[in-house]
């Protein structure tokens, strides 16, 4: 390869972020660039989740009273910094589908100028779209595509709310969140930011960027752990302007009160909605109170220079092989590197993870590897780079083995 051992393990040294990795348990001999999709254990998590075992064995019920009941308003605390939130605008809750319905509900009711649209993007991950789709249905509201690479200002008339993406989940690409937000506003309609591929991967600034609603899920780069709850940001000034549809016991304004009709509470607690899992909240916890000692800058330095570097790595073999690299330019990236073959896409994934490279596919032809700067050194991402060349020059992707597709990919 064009980039020498030497030159990586020079970089490893100088990372002021390699001590994270020594906090994360990862299996042996394995480079996982697939933290896009689910991250990798913090060690912490094992320990909370094992003391939350034993305070359930020791305490029953009394847990309730001891930090389990409200663990979403106190994570959400805990994830507002790595959002640029302030304390009491974000509640851990629910997953991204449900949040995302709650705020349609929401911003819609509230809606008094007679806008009747939804807007969802063209090429997004699709449960943006199927659940605006469904919430539609029932409503009585229109449903709208933005075309893929359309001008969004071109597409607002009548629209009450957009749902965007922050990064596309297939090709990284960034959006501008401030100029985007102010142009939505500016059209008289609200944006429900998407923050799934970029709330651990790079600084985000809600409050500096005006944005008013957003949801994101934390088993990606925040490391949650597989299932585990997602998040929902309101800004303090729009949490109290009515109900959102899924009313459930734990967003009433006194939930302990039994009463026959639902007041929704005061603040951003209305937006939960029933009993939530203490066990799989502690992983969280633990997880997000190492993110409070992560510079941020230098987190979005080293997941570019990685991205940089693997591109750099394979930049005189992809062309050869008819391999497209769809990854943006570096000021408008999230944390991955995008890379397409419509024929061999999937057995080259297939390959690279017999070899404990761990990427993800999706359809057609994506091949996706996350960089995820906590536990992955550039020692890890040359050695990726290097067994992917191998793969590729050698052909070893087309053996039959590595043909056979499997539901889940």
């Amino acid at each position: 390869m064009s980039v020498s051992l030497d030159r990586v393990r020079d970089l490893d040294r100088q990372d002021p972020l390699a001590d994270f990795k020594r906090r994360f348990a990862l299996p042996e001999g394995v480079l996982y660039l697939d933290g896009n999709s689910l991250g990798a254990q913090p060690r912490a998590a094992r320990e909370a989740v094992d003391g939350t075992l034993d305070q359930w064995r020791d305490e029953l019920i009394k847990g309730w009273n001891q930090g389990w009941f409200d663990a979403p308003e106190r994570l959400g605390d805990l994830m507002a910094p790595i959002i640029g939130a302030r304390d009491g605008e974000v509640v851990v809750t629910d997953n991204i589908t449900l949040n995302l319905f709650k705020l349609l509900g929401y911003i819609t009711g509230r809606c008094s100028d007679g806008r009747r649209a939804v807007l969802s993007e063209g090429g997004n991950f699709p449960t943006d779209g199927y659940i605006a789709q469904g919430f539609c249905r029932i409503s009585g509201h229109e449903h709208r595509f933005l075309p893929e690479g359309a001008a969004l200002a071109e597409h607002l008339d009548g629209v009450a709310v957009v749902v965007l993406s922050q990064v596309n989940y297939r090709t990284g690409r960034l959006r501008d969140m401030a100029a985007t937000t102010r142009l939505v506003h500016d059209h008289g309609a609200e944006v429900i930011w998407d923050l799934a591929h970029s709330a651990g991967a790079l600084p985000v600034d809600l409050n500096g960027c005006g944005a008013r609603y957003a949801v994101g899920c934390t088993y990606k780069y925040l490391n949650g752990g597989p299932g585990a709850p997602a998040f929902l940001y309101v800004h303090r000034d729009h949490q109290a302007g009515g109900w959102q549809p899924l009313s459930g016991w734990h967003g009433h304004a006194a939930p302990f009160a039994f009463d026959a009709d639902y007041a929704p509470a005061g603040d951003i607690t209305r937006f939960r909605t029933g009993t939530h899992s203490a066990l799989i909240y502690s992983a969280l916890e633990a997880s997000l109170a190492m993110w409070a000692e992560v510079d941020m800058p230098a987190l979005r330095d080293k997941s570019l220079a990685m991205s940089e570097l693997f591109r750099e790595c394979l930049a005189d073999l992809l062309d050869v092989h008819g391999i497209e690299d769809l990854t943006p330019p570096a000021e408008v990236r999230g944390s991955q590197v995008s890379l397409v073959d419509t024929e061999h896409g999937y057995a080259i994934v297939q390959a690279l993870i017999t070899r404990g490279v761990i990427g993800d596919y999706r359809e057609p032809g994506l091949m996706r590897f996350g960089f995820t700067p906590l536990y992955l050194s550039f020692e890890d991402v040359w050695q990726a780079a290097r067994h992917f060349r191998e793969v590729v020059e050698s052909g070893e992707y087309r053996e039959p083995r590595f043909q056979v597709r499997s539901a889940v990919t």
